[in-house]
């Protein structure tokens, strides 16, 4: 029994999260309790040795500069602009409003790097116009949810900040990696509610002509004036990192600075917007903190007592195929999106799956964009759906959760394509990076 002792770690916190324990006391607890019966106090210098080794990573410092550029482009006006700006060009295509919401999510996805603060903004701005044009309910909901979850998979993202200290994966390979897989999804994305609306009109009506429509030019002017700072932005952020100039920490910095910036140009700084955004950077940055030292002194035990080895010596037992055993890794991800949250699922699983990963010969960046497309999937899968509470919280009464939860499916189905094209395509991960940092 002593040697199979680790494995009952999974299912003791399994059990403590169903209860309501919150993540980061359910891993510190089974750590606790399963690190004493297996090394006896000897557990206590472990966890200092977690502490110093989570407080003294400096990648992690990026957490707290990306949550709160994120805080401050919400009150930048950045959005707004933005809004106007790209339903100038799509307004006349069947489903123009979803298909410039979408756009806008990428924008703002790739300014930002937090999903909540883009479903959030995008949704206030776009469900109101798409009501009032009368678009499908289901169509509205699935676009805001997809669209606002797209921050997972297009860099920067605080999700692969965590990400990559866990998986002991380089961050800034991760986001050029996630590049070339994000631009596959949002296309999906695109191209399914163009058709939809193409063969169900009803769906999403184009906008009539109206009086007040402005020359090219005037949209061309329009569009630079909106652009331009969020493109900004993204240079200062992803430029950096791509162009050698800057780590990911010091670009969130460069980030940061300028989110403060762009609230200044757009007259929308105060005293109470910055206070507001540095409250909500502190409450965000320590429940990721805490959780990250919880995860980090979980799996230290259950890799001290053997628990990886003992999971390679089931998976040989099984005689799987390495994808039939990749597969499996990523469908056990997914169900347990079902109801955990994302960084639960990437501190309790990570640990576990990279070694063996590695093991097989597969490149570990190429497995964890896998997971990170199959963690935006649980953002869209009830019962815990993240991005359907987030919708909850600003959309109006007569958007219901069945328009909700029929709205995310078809979502759900293209988020599985773009998975499956990545797992048979490992290059859409690794030959950007190769192109750009000389990654092999």
């Amino acid at each position: 029994m002593g040697d199979y002792l680790g494995l009952l770690m999974f299912p003791a916190v399994l059990a403590l999260l169903f209860m309501g324990v919150h993540v980061a006391i359910a891993l510190m607890g089974v750590g606790f309790v399963f690190g004493l019966i297996t090394f006896d106090t000897a557990v206590i210098h472990q966890f200092i040795q977690k502490i110093d080794s989570v407080a003294s990573n400096f990648v992690l410092a990026a957490v707290p500069l990306f949550v709160f550029m994120g805080s401050m482009l919400e009150r930048s006006g950045i959005a707004e602009n933005l809004f106007e700006a790209i339903h100038l060009w799509t307004r006349r295509l069947p489903g123009g409003l979803a298909l410039g919401t979408i756009v806008m999510c990428v924008i703002f996805a790739a300014s930002s790097g937090v999903i909540g603060a883009t479903e959030t903004v995008v949704g206030l701005l776009a469900i109101p116009v798409m009501l009032r044009y009368g678009y499908d309910k289901g169509l509205i909901s699935g676009t805001i949810c997809a669209g606002g979850s797209l921050g997972t998979i297009i860099p920067p993202s605080v999700v692969v900040v965590v990400l990559g200290p866990v998986a002991d994966v380089s961050v800034g390979d991760l986001f050029v990696g996630m590049f070339i897989p994000g631009m596959i999804m949002a296309g999906l994305y695109l191209v399914y509610i163009l058709g939809r609306c193409i063969i169900d009109p009803k769906a999403g009506p184009r906008l009539p002509p109206s009086s007040d429509d402005i020359g090219v030019w005037s949209k061309i002017w329009i569009t630079l004036v909106a652009f331009l700072p969020p493109a900004a932005m993204i240079f200062a952020v992803l430029g950096s990192i791509v162009m050698g100039w800057a780590a990911p920490t010091e670009a969130a910095a460069m980030g940061a600075a300028g989110a403060v910036i762009l609230t200044v140009i757009y007259r929308t700084f105060s005293f109470a917007v910055l206070q507001e955004a540095l409250i909500k950077t502190l409450k965000v940055t320590c429940m990721i903190m805490m959780i990250l030292l919880g995860g980090s002194m979980f799996s230290g035990v259950f890799v001290a007592s053997g628990g990886v080895a003992l999971t390679e010596q089931l998976i040989a037992t099984a005689n799987m195929a390495p994808w039939v055993t990749i597969a499996l890794f990523l469908l056990i991800s997914f169900v347990c999106g079902f109801f955990l949250d994302w960084i639960s699922i990437l501190l309790i699983f990570i640990p576990v799956f990279i070694p063996l990963v590695k093991g097989f010969g597969y490149d570990p960046v190429w497995f964890c964009i896998l997971f990170l497309i199959v963690i935006q999937t649980s953002y869209l899968t009830p019962p815990m759906a993240p991005a359907i509470f987030y919708l909850r919280g600003i959309s109006p009464p007569e958007i219901e959760l069945k328009h909700m939860f029929a709205g995310v499916t078809p979502f759900v189905v293209l988020q599985i394509i773009t998975l499956v094209i990545v797992a048979l395509f490992p290059l859409t991960v690794l030959w950007l990076p190769a192109q750009v940092l000389g990654f092999n």
